[in-house]
């Protein structure tokens, strides 16, 4: 049976794939395929479509981050894969041949997965609240074979080719010293200057072709194995972010509690809020008697393209129990922001920071130095930094509100328009060509591959 590469190259399109001559020579050897994507287009929710061919509504995970109903909380980029619901690739393989081993290199719920290899990024909380940079690993002594994984470039004002490269080196050490049957490696380095600066500027194309140079020695290394290439989503121009939370809230909707001044949502007394992730919010209504008022409501808001309820979630593949009671889709050229505070300086400590788990929805206001005093920012970095190294606590507030939400230029999560900024798949073995795959049709290409 043949043994495959897996590789999730985040937003890649052919509009960006034409300055990536390595990747390109994997479609020529076998073919290149259009990529049809899911709703919402992010990272949690396609990753777990191409591994169980299931649509969101089948296997639950319906964006980044949801509101846990049973918690009372909004948690994003959790890590368990139980949380993953359906037959995974793997588990089908391994029907057909006993004993089929994986890697999994930082493909996302990777923690509990039933792999043979895992290596995905995981800092050390420490007991006085300092975060270190690390990852995890299974089995533990994978660990000390690797680098330090540089986690201040895998996200944050300082997001880079530092960390594909990271992966892309760690992913050939496994293949090496293991030989799995299956590799699944996550290349995340054009998520960051697309969401910064969206594709129509240059920097996005030498994004391209530095991701290209650092997998060249990933794919020499492949050698008899079948190449795949997948991207979730296509990243487009974005000129405007839309407040939905705080609409919500000026119409008594939206609730908060205060603790020293600061604000923070409350989503147990709420009549209504948002969960927003990319270009697709959430909306969860307390009382179902109040849907169709919130639904008109919100259609009402600048910048909502459309409101999905019941029938329209279903339409989507996304009508399951952890989905909002309404799930809005932004205009394309419009993108969704979490904030709820009206006042800046009510704002919670940690809006200002990186801070991906505590803030109840998605914020690419940190992949900015803040835009309003980026000198003042790098120095607070600076001082962070040191405090760091001397072993003290430290906050990272380098994030802008207001001035960082409106110097993103790029998003995702709707459906594409143009076939040059959606998402592609190449392969290196040309047997399986053909014009277009849907995502949930991915697992089953990748089982064919195997078996050959």
């Amino acid at each position: 049976m043949t043994k495959l590469l897996v590789l999730d190259v985040v937003g890649l399109t052919p509009r960006l794939l034409a300055h990536m001559p390595r990747l390109r020579a994997v479609a020529a050897q076998g073919f290149q395929a259009g990529l049809g994507t899911v709703l919402p287009a992010v990272t949690c929710t396609a990753q777990s479509t191409f591994l169980t061919g299931l649509p969101p509504s089948g296997h639950g995970i319906v964006g980044n981050g949801w509101f846990f109903r049973d918690l009372g909380e909004v948690l994003f980029w959790r890590q368990h894969n139980a949380l993953v619901e359906g037959e995974k690739l793997w588990q089908a393989a391994r029907r057909e041949r006993p004993g089929f081993t994986v890697a999994n290199v930082c493909w996302w719920y990777a923690m509990g997965a039933d792999v043979d290899w895992t290596i995905t990024p995981r800092p050390i909380y420490r007991a006085d609240g300092r975060k270190d940079p690390d990852c995890y690993t299974h089995p533990p002594e994978l660990h000390d074979e690797l680098d330090p994984f540089p986690l201040f470039s895998y996200w944050g004002p300082g997001a880079g080719i530092a960390s594909s490269a990271w992966i892309s080196r760690a992913t050939e050490h496994v293949m090496a010293t293991r030989d799995p049957d299956l590799t699944l490696a996550y290349l995340p380095h054009l998520d960051y200057d697309l969401q910064r600066y969206g594709p129509s500027d240059q920097r996005c194309a030498t994004a391209a072709a530095e991701l290209d140079t650092v997998l060249t020695p990933l794919l020499d290394a492949a050698g008899d194995r079948t190449v795949v290439v997948l991207s979730e989503y296509g990243i487009t121009d974005v000129s405007r972010p839309v407040d939905v939370n705080r609409l919500l809230r000026g119409e008594n909707l939206l609730s908060v509690h205060t603790q020293d001044g600061m604000e923070y949502l409350d989503p147990w007394t709420s009549k209504a809020f948002a969960v927003a992730d990319h270009q697709i919010a959430h909306v969860y209504v307390r009382d179902p008697a109040d849907v169709p008022a919130v639904a008109k409501l919100c259609a009402s808001i600048e910048g909502v393209a459309a409101v999905l309820d019941q029938e329209g979630k279903a339409a989507h593949g996304l009508d399951h129990a952890r989905s909002g009671d309404l799930v809005l889709l932004a205009d394309p050229d419009a993108w969704f922001t979490y904030y709820y505070w009206l006042d800046d300086a009510r704002a919670p400590d940690f809006a200002r920071l990186v801070e991906i788990h505590r803030k109840p929805g998605y914020d690419p206001a940190e992949l900015f130095f803040d835009p309003a005093e980026p000198a003042a920012a790098k120095r607070r970095a600076g001082v962070a930094l040191l405090r760091k190294k001397l072993g003290l606590r430290y906050l990272m507030n380098v994030v802008g509100l207001d001035a960082g939400a409106r110097a993103v230029r790029g998003s995702h999560g709707l459906l594409p328009a143009d076939p040059a900024d959606a998402p592609v798949l190449l392969c290196s073995d040309p047997s399986a060509a053909r014009e277009r795959y849907e995502a949930v049709q991915v697992k089953e290409l990748l089982l064919r591959l195997a078996a050959r």
